[in-house]
């Protein structure tokens, strides 16, 4: 297994709105917001299975996430805002009331 450098990009997704109603909670909601997307080559290059767990790092510090492949490009993961992402972000918000979420450059590690 290596390790490679990717950007992370943050956003809310619609699975995740519909969910919102099921609760933060619900094993179905901790389950999305603990999962990460990346294309399926980057997954090989780095020895990644399908549904392994991997530690994504920044500068600020790491959570695991569960990871699958798909529609991403290479060199990006996609990871739902939740509980891990913020242990992903710094305290900046640039005067916007969020911090930084999209562009992180991170390291992701198969565990």
């Amino acid at each position: 297994m290596t390790t490679k450098r990717f950007i992370l990009n943050s956003s809310r997704s619609s699975q995740q709105g519909a969910l919102i109603n099921v609760g933060k909670e619900s094993p179905e909601y901790l389950a999305l917001t603990n999962s990460m997307t990346m294309a399926q080559k980057d997954m090989a290059e780095i020895g990644l299975a399908e549904g392994q767990m991997a530690m994504v790092r920044t500068e600020f510090g790491e959570a695991p996430f569960k990871c699958e492949s798909g529609k991403v490009p290479e060199g990006m993961i996609f990871v739902p805002y939740g509980p891990p992402t913020c242990k992903l972000m710094g305290g900046d918000t640039g005067g916007t009331g969020m911090p930084t979420s999209k562009g992180w450059e991170v390291e992701v590690v198969p565990l």
